[in-house]
């Protein structure tokens, strides 16, 4: 085909997103490629979906509103309503916990939806059927049957943000498959968010502390009310230990709604720890008895803790109880199996090589967390941090918490817009560590290369780099390491 006045050749609408999708993958320090069950035509139309889910306002922007997408889910035919929900909220671990929900309700033989938000690598991430994401194909197949209704919404009740999109598209595609129970994680906060338009079964709050201040605050009180929000009328709650203040704000909206309550601690918890060639073994008490001899292939305290949320939280869900337990090998199978990419993940180990770890800590708390995990289960003779943090974050406490366990810390960006500048990073990371501690590489890559070689002038043996900083740091430094999004 030729264009007017002899301009030349006019390239076909599909050569065109060809040319399109193959620029997009070789762009970049940490670009996206295109899965081995997709064609490249087939993935270009969904970085397209993308592109226009991300000209609608953020969705890390919070405005206290649910009219959007309850008139969404209203248009869709109510896809919320079509299964039970686990609904999960809370500052960290909410991620681990919905995975490990899904694991163990998989293996007793429900089919399930999972929703979590943010995606480490891939937006496909965020919606889970069969405790797999959805391919890029079916992800378009999702926005498509959407698609429809939002210039109507749009029109109507204002602009809809793309995580109230994403939102909908989950429940959609939970009721479409359809699954047997819908395991859902709030984007943000808990009341206002768009995931509080389902009426959960379950409602999950993990350790709540201090993070996204611009929309929550810093009062961890008022945090704790607006995450209470997810616990509904007749529903269960199922509550990690928190801070005495904390436990009675929940505990308060629990007596508001007459919600029963299962407490970490007092009706559930860990039993017994202990570390394990890659992972622990625990034993959990939980709401139908008692579950030993469980291998976790996952590191931390925190991670035992999540297991015994997750067991709870699927005891309540089936209404599993002292006269009919959960059955003891399925726990035991479905806990084996478990991942959590991202999160004390080891990306690269071997003779000769330092042990490449990654974690998405985010705040404070999570690196706390991170930290006691790295000082337990580890005996590094030289731990050397690549941190890339987020700026709307407080960088300042998470190397604070971080400084302890790393030997240096390499300071860098990722090419996120909301990245922190490595330079400023750099100058917060000389108060904490120090000057002779600190080196600034701006590119991720780069940064994670300079690492490794700091940590090898210890020698060859029990010497590693840990990458962490956010949730973007860590998917971004997954890709460089060739690891697919799961």
């Amino acid at each position: 085909m030729t264009g007017p006045e002899g301009e030349g050749e006019i390239p076909d609408p599909e050569d065109a997103i060809v040319s399109h999708v193959l620029d997009a993958i070789r762009g970049g320090d940490s670009p996206d490629v295109v899965p081995a069950t997709s064609s490249v035509v087939g993935f270009a139309e969904f970085l397209a979906v993308e592109a226009a889910l991300d000209r609608r306002w953020p969705e890390t922007v919070l405005e206290p509103s649910t009219d959007r997408i309850a008139a969404l889910v209203d248009a869709l035919g109510d896809p919320h309503r079509g299964y039970p929900v686990v609904h999960l909220t809370g500052t960290n671990g909410k991620t681990s916990t919905a995975r490990m929900i899904d694991a163990l309700l998989t293996e007793i033989g429900l089919r399930t939806g999972r929703y979590t938000s943010p995606h480490l690598q891939r937006a496909t991430e965020r919606i889970n059927v069969d405790n797999r994401p959805v391919t890029p194909e079916r992800y378009v197949e999702i926005y498509r049957d959407v698609e429809p209704f939002l210039e109507l919404v749009d029109g109507r009740h204002g602009t809809l943000s793309k995580f109230e999109v994403l939102t909908a598209m989950g429940f959609a595609a939970f009721a479409d498959a359809p699954v047997e129970a819908g395991i859902v994680e709030v984007g943000l906060g808990g009341t206002w968010d768009a995931t509080n338009v389902a009426d959960a079964t379950v409602a999950v709050i993990t350790p709540i502390g201090v993070d996204h201040t611009e929309y929550l605050g810093t009062d961890v009180l008022d945090i704790a009310r607006e995450k209470a929000g997810i616990i509904k009328p007749g529903s269960v709650a199922v509550l990690a230990t928190q801070d005495k203040d904390v436990a009675a704000v929940l505990l308060e909206r629990c007596v508001e709604v007459e919600a029963q309550v299962a407490r970490e601690g007092a009706e559930f918890g860990v039993v017994e720890r202990e570390i394990a060639v890659g992972g622990q073994r625990i034993a959990l008490r939980g709401l139908s008895g008692t579950y030993d001899d469980i291998f976790l292939p996952l590191h931390g305290e925190h991670q035992a803790s999540n297991a015994a949320l997750a067991l709870a939280a699927t005891e309540a869900l089936i209404g599993a109880g002292p006269k009919q337990p959960l059955d003891a090998d399925a726990v035991r199978a479905a806990f084996a199996g478990v991942t959590s990419p991202g999160r004390l993940e080891r990306l690269a180990a071997g003779q000769g090589v330092p042990t490449v770890l990654v974690d998405a800590a985010h705040n404070p708390h999570g690196a706390r967390a991170l930290a006691a995990a790295l000082l337990g289960e580890f005996r590094f003779t030289r731990l050397v941090g690549v941190v890339g943090v987020m700026r709307d974050k407080d960088a300042r406490g998470i190397l604070a918490e971080l400084e302890p366990v790393l030997h240096e810390v390499v300071v860098t960006a990722t090419s996120s817009s909301r990245a922190m500048d490595a330079d400023e990073l750099g100058a917060l990371a000389t108060e904490v560590f120090g000057a002779e501690r600190v080196s600034v590489e701006p590119v991720l890559r780069a940064a994670v290369e300079q690492a490794g070689e700091l940590a090898e002038e210890a020698g060859e043996s029990g010497v590693g780099v840990i990458v962490t900083g956010s949730v973007v740091t860590a998917g971004e430094t997954r890709t460089i390491f060739g690891k697919e999004p799961s």
